[in-house]
């Protein structure tokens, strides 16, 4: 009852929230007929005229799409992942044909290899025609179709950048292609995987399978986390499953948090300014977006510079904060900042007076600096 209740204010949520859904049906030449698909843009995307966003590709999209949407839509929201466009594609009646594949080497043929190439070909070209998106794209699945989107991973230049397979049917030899794969990647795959306890056995035994093989797999390039849902069953579960899997997958593009502060920034092998930077750079290489620097993410590296008394690197964080939040106080605070602890407080005094004309930010006011620059002024007489 629980799990089915989540499912419904999930559709509730998709349909209350700012998103857009548009129904569109497309013309193909590879299937032979025409096939409805579903689409959410992102709040604002018509205002937003120069941005350009990751897609979702979601296979059974007549119940999988909402689920998706949803926590797509919620996730962003709270910019704990970028806005995204969401493609659902039907496949009510047509699941078996699209899934076919041959039973003597497991890939897909006749209609199978048709859905596959209407996918590939006529899909994603019409999306990206269409609407504005970045180079990073997620495919997801639900049973059948989970095992369907590994086809993606096996051309040479995988397809998407991240897969989310579902409670997945695994055909014979899949989990020996997947971990011979896995294993010999040369750029950045994403690949989360998910069964329930109150799955059917042979599938949940083949998924735990898969998984203690997988996670042996040690490297750089493959990002790859797995989630067994307890009293779940083969239908509920992909409502748990999807928050895990965002969350997974955009972890380094969310906003910095306590156990990030600890366990990364604290122990980093170098000044945490450098590891604010190169932590928007991997955002930027990953998804193709220029994020600006969080207020959030500032507050927490000065905090680490701070308690770990390296002051020096408050000079490189005033430079960023500069960037990234011209026009507020937060530039010059840390470079005054910077400037009295190395020594330099009549410089520092300047800094914080200076202040006064910018706007505030982040819980630094301009009494605050102020009361900075009388501080200094009042110990050392100036």
């Amino acid at each position: 009852m629980k799990a089915k209740l989540t499912i419904i204010l999930i559709i509730l949520f998709t349909t209350l929230s700012g998103a857009q859904t548009i129904y569109k049906e497309i013309k193909s030449n590879k299937l032979g007929k025409i096939r409805k698909v579903k689409i959410q843009l992102p709040r604002n995307y018509e205002e937003n005229v120069e941005k350009k966003y990751p897609l979702f590709i979601v296979l059974d999209g007549d119940y999988l799409f909402e689920i998706v949407a949803a926590n797509v839509d919620y996730y962003s929201y709270w910019n704990d992942m970028p806005e995204a466009i969401v493609v659902g594609i039907n496949q009510i009646g047509s699941r078996d044909e699209d899934t076919f594949y041959s039973d003597q080497n497991y890939v897909p043929i006749k209609t199978g290899a048709e859905f596959f190439e209407f996918i590939s070909q006529e899909v994603l070209t019409y999306i990206n025609k269409t609407y504005r998106t970045e180079d990073f794209k997620v495919i997801v699945g639900h049973g059948d179709t989970a095992n369907f989107i590994n086809y993606y991973l096996f051309k040479p230049r995988p397809l998407f950048q991240a897969y989310i397979a579902l409670n997945p049917k695994l055909i014979t030899s899949m989990a020996e292609n997947l971990y011979t794969r896995l294993k010999q990647l040369d750029t950045k795959q994403f690949y989360y995987l998910s069964s329930a306890s109150e799955d059917k056995k042979s599938l949940r035994e083949a998924t735990e399978s898969l998984d203690k093989t997988l996670s042996t797999i040690q490297g750089e390039n493959l990002s790859y986390n797995f989630d067994m849902f307890e009293n779940a069953t083969h239908y509920s579960a992909p409502a748990q499953a999807m928050p895990k899997a965002l969350d997974n997958i955009f972890k380094i593009y969310q906003p910095i948090g306590r156990k990030e502060y600890k366990e990364k920034i604290l122990t980093y092998n170098g000044s945490p300014t450098e590891y604010l930077t190169k932590k928007y750079e991997d955002i930027k290489t990953l998804f193709g977006i220029e994020k600006q620097i969080l207020v959030n993410d500032f507050k927490a590296i000065a905090s680490a510079i701070e308690k770990n008394e390296d002051f020096e690197s408050y000079e490189e964080l005033s430079k960023l904060a500069r960037k990234h939040h011209p026009g507020t106080v937060l530039g010059l605070y840390y470079l005054g900042r910077y400037q009295e602890e190395t020594g330099s407080p009549k410089k520092a005094m300047r800094s914080y007076q200076s202040g006064y004309i910018m706007e505030e930010i982040g819980g630094i006011t301009k009494d605050i600096m102020l009361q900075k620059a009388e501080d200094i002024k009042t110990d050392f007489g100036y």
